[in-house]
């Protein structure tokens, strides 16, 4: 590991990975999409106007090319409804005029959710999902009658326009704080790095420590094996160490994002009480080694935490949020929160590189508190000549 910190190359890429994902996750533009759709209800029967709220639109620059649809799914059939115009009021602003039949070509009579499809030129193709409600008070008699009006003019694929523009995904919750993904998340990931080099410094803490106790190493290198001992209690601290503060990072992240799209900094969700869990047991591993002068019980003992706390934080981040069905975070009920809903692949063009960028930069800063504590070591034993 020494020989690979004298090396700059990873380091001066680490930062250069780290810039390029603060100015391409800040700069980059999201998706259009729509901020409000008013009203949110529909009667059948009616003509009925929808005012739209765009986000990132320009709907000027449709040129009138603008179209909108309606879909509904009953009975195990989509159906769509196109709207009889589209007006665009400035780039943010247009209005929506649908013509909705008499009756839906079902008997149900609850309320239905309707998702609405936008699409033009300018903007591309976007969904806002359960837009408009639509209630039927009273089942038609034939609802097969009215299947055509639902389906004529409907919503084809050939019809749907594609923005090439390199873009992030528009989520209606999270709108701008999607981008905490690139910091949020990949400290996270960084963390889980760090932490696995700690424990398996700490493990090799511990097989030396064996052999050397049970008397195996040879004579020739018994020196070199205990400067190696030391070396591996060293590198154990300074990973976790490093490791702690990413996971600081990432749970004050996590809490303003908690803040802007839950309401408060702090809702005690089972995924934020278990990682500040996780995140005190390692605290406890400082505590623990402060609290033995003898350099080879507290480093041995350190070692046996470390590995105790680490198979603690696996599942307390990653497997008792995914049981809990009341989580507001991403990942309750076995989803993994890194598929399509949450990634889309200019994302990723960002989130992997992150990173790889974040778990360098703290392989580095792991360097340079080891060298000082190796630096501290030498002066603190020249001391005490």
């Amino acid at each position: 590991m020494e020989r690979l910190m004298r090396q700059h190359w990873w380091k001066l890429l680490s930062v250069a990975v780290l810039v390029y994902a603060l100015v391409a996750g800040l700069l980059v533009p999201l998706k259009p999409n729509l901020v409000r759709v008013s009203p949110t209800a529909a009667e059948l029967g009616q003509n009925q106007s929808f005012e739209l709220l765009g986000y990132n639109t320009q709907f000027l620059e449709d040129g009138g090319a603008t179209r909108a649809w309606l879909n509904v799914s009953l009975d195990d059939t989509l159906y769509s409804l196109a709207a009889a115009s589209v007006t665009a009021v400035d780039d943010r602003r247009a209005t929506a005029t649908f013509r909705f039949p008499d009756y839906l070509p079902s008997s149900e009579t609850s309320g239905h959710a309707m998702s609405l499809i936008v699409s033009g030129p300018a903007n591309g193709t976007f969904v806002v999902p359960n837009a408009v409600t639509v209630r039927q008070r009273v089942a038609p008699a034939a609802p097969a009658r009215y299947r055509e009006a639902w389906l004529h003019d409907g919503l084809r694929g050939d019809e749907l326009t594609k923005n090439t523009a390199f873009t992030f995904p528009y989520r209606g919750l999270l709108s701008e704080t999607i981008r905490n993904t690139y910091f949020h998340v990949s400290l996270w990931f960084a963390m889980m790095f760090l932490f696995i080099a700690a424990v398996v410094y700490a493990v090799k803490h511990l097989r030396i420590k064996a052999r050397n106790d049970a008397g195996t190493l040879p004579a020739t290198v018994s020196l070199s094996e205990l400067s190696r001992l030391e070396r591996t209690d060293h590198w154990s601290v300074v990973f976790t160490g490093v490791g702690m503060l990413f996971g600081v990072l990432g749970l004050l992240t996590g809490a303003v994002w908690a803040k802007y799209t839950w309401g408060s900094w702090w809702n005690w969700d089972i995924k934020q009480f278990t990682t500040l869990i996780a995140l005190l047991i390692y605290a406890g591993y400082f505590v623990l080694r402060a609290a033995f002068p003898d350099p080879e019980q507290r480093g041995r003992l350190g070692a046996v935490y470390n590995i105790f706390a680490f198979a603690c934080l696996i599942p307390l981040i990653y497997i008792l949020p995914r049981m809990s069905s009341t989580s507001l975070h991403p990942g309750a009920e076995g989803n993994p929160a890194m598929g399509g809903e949450d990634l889309d692949n200019t994302m990723r063009m960002v989130f992997y590189p992150t990173i790889i960028g974040w778990t360098l930069f703290g392989g580095w800063m792991a360097g340079v508190a080891y060298r000082a504590r190796i630096v501290g070591e030498r002066l603190l034993r020249r001391s005490e000549v």
